[in-house]
């Protein structure tokens, strides 16, 4: 880690006009305060100077003169991280990328999309899927910025039958520390030419190179689409029928879990719920298929799965638009809800085997109970990704920090030992870093700090984060 970062002067800042324009550099005053957190607001810092880059030469220019003189870079998005990845803990330059939001090619003939970094993840939908193309990855917040998203290896609902972002990344289009300009793919399907650079990128959350443009696969957008919402006396029984449904038939588009409890949050904070709201847990499910009536044959044969064999007390088919929407709001709802209930909440966004998740969720319920902290939960259980969430509710902030690091400490504790990782989707960031190090242990962390200092040898991009 370098320890000789250079604080910004106002030479500095004329420089860096110099390279972005006076209109697009933010400087003292000028810096708006959502520069200084993520969208969980668990770290707070400033940048010295923000720069909105308004294309990948401003950003190849700004990285060129940050190496030169040893000023740490932090590349934002759209702010919607919840590990404060995209938080200037050391100050330097804040590269805004909000500015770089054209969709710059729609190839149909390669099925791809190339766009810049800040176009947000709806926008992807609604460009393609009128032309009858899918981009599969279906993270819950659709104001995230698609550069933040390949950053984390975003992941969503669909993970479990269309993988993460990772998997719909052909090529990217990325600015070292240094300042090179270098492309990691192509539009290719295949490609075993040399080491992996492009996956290295995805993931790393901006610590190793800036992404500036990136193409992503497409595939023919699913005619058809439903849901099936599942009802079951107590969470056990749904969290055992999850595995099941995964290997005894047709494989779900989503399998989502929660219980009695995140509904009300719901309701109390939209002031909407679900229609057969009463049950204690439920799976929601969705199919997709070219062939409708293929698709009505394979939840009726699901539907009668679910009732006959795996113990569910009702079934739902959710086939009307309108409700389908709601449904899905109200569950896309939830981490607002929460956070809405509480002056302040952290997250342990872990991932399990799907075998082990009911002795997880007892376990949280066990900590919940012991230290007297209400942590409410809710999570894509078909693919393991569980969200848990401690909440603060008036306690005092010392107290609170006693809370959260006990809490968490038992938590991953827990989902170590039954074989379970950090994160599945948000990433590593500054909060999870320690737990990170725990579970991964010294060789891993050297092989990692190698990539680092190869890419970054100076440490100035997003430095304090991961590594």
């Amino acid at each position: 880690m370098n320890s000789s970062y250079k604080k910004i002067n106002q030479q500095d800042v004329d420089q860096l006009i110099q390279i972005a324009g006076k209109e697009n550099i933010k400087f003292k005053d000028d810096i708006h305060e959502k520069y200084s957190h993520d969208e969980l607001g668990t770290a707070i810092s400033y940048p010295e100077v923000v720069v909105l880059a308004t294309d990948k030469f401003v950003v190849q220019k700004v990285m060129q003169y940050a190496y030169e003189e040893t000023i740490p870079v932090t590349v934002r998005g759209a702010g919607t991280g919840l590990v404060g990845g995209a938080v200037p803990v050391l100050g330097g330059i804040l590269l805004d990328m909000t500015p770089m939001n054209k969709i710059l090619e729609l190839d149909k003939t390669n099925l791809t999309l190339t766009v810049q970094p800040g176009v947000k993840l709806y926008e992807i939908y609604e460009c393609v899927e009128p032309e009858g193309l899918f981009y599969a990855p279906d993270p819950g917040q659709k104001l995230a910025s698609i550069g933040g998203n390949i950053s984390t290896n975003a992941g969503g609902m669909r993970a479990i039958k269309y993988g993460t972002t990772r998997e719909w990344v052909r090529a990217l289009e990325v600015v070292t520390p240094k300042g090179e300009l270098l492309t990691f793919g192509s539009k290719v399907v295949k490609n075993s030419t040399g080491y992996g650079l492009k996956d290295l990128i995805i993931g790393s959350e901006g610590t190793l190179a800036v992404i500036v443009t990136a193409t992503l696969k497409l595939i023919p957008k699913p005619r058809f689409s439903k849901s099936l919402l599942v009802a079951f006396e107590n969470r056990e029984k749904a969290i055992e029928a999850s595995p099941r449904l995964i290997k005894d038939y047709v494989l779900p588009t989503a399998v989502e879990f929660f219980e009695k409890q995140a509904l009300g949050y719901s309701e109390a904070f939209f002031g909407k719920t679900i229609e057969n709201d009463h049950f204690n847990a439920y799976l929601l499910l969705s199919y997709d298929a070219n062939d409708e009536e293929a698709l009505n044959r394979d939840l009726a044969y699901v539907e009668k799965l679910v009732l006959k064999e795996y113990g569910a007390l009702e079934a739902f088919v959710v086939d009307a638009q309108s409700k389908r929407s709601n449904i899905w709001n109200v569950r896309g709802g939830f981490l607002e809800a929460i956070k809405a209930s509480s002056d302040f909440i952290d997250e342990c966004d872990v991932v399990l085997p799907r075998s082990n998740i009911s002795e997880f969720f007892a376990h949280v319920r066990k900590v919940s109970e012991e230290m007297n902290v209400r942590i409410p939960y809710f999570g894509h259980i078909g693919d393991g990704n569980l969200h848990i969430y401690l909440c603060k509710d008036n306690v005092s902030d010392e107290e609170w920090k006693e809370r959260v690091k006990e809490g968490f400490d038992r938590l991953y504790s827990k989902a170590f030992e039954l074989g379970g990782l950090v994160s599945g989707e948000h990433g590593i960031g500054l909060a999870k870093k320690s737990y990170m190090h725990k579970l991964l242990g010294d060789e891993q962390l050297m092989l990692m700090r190698g990539i680092k200092q190869v890419f970054d040898p100076k440490y100035i991009l997003n430095p304090k984060k991961i590594v």
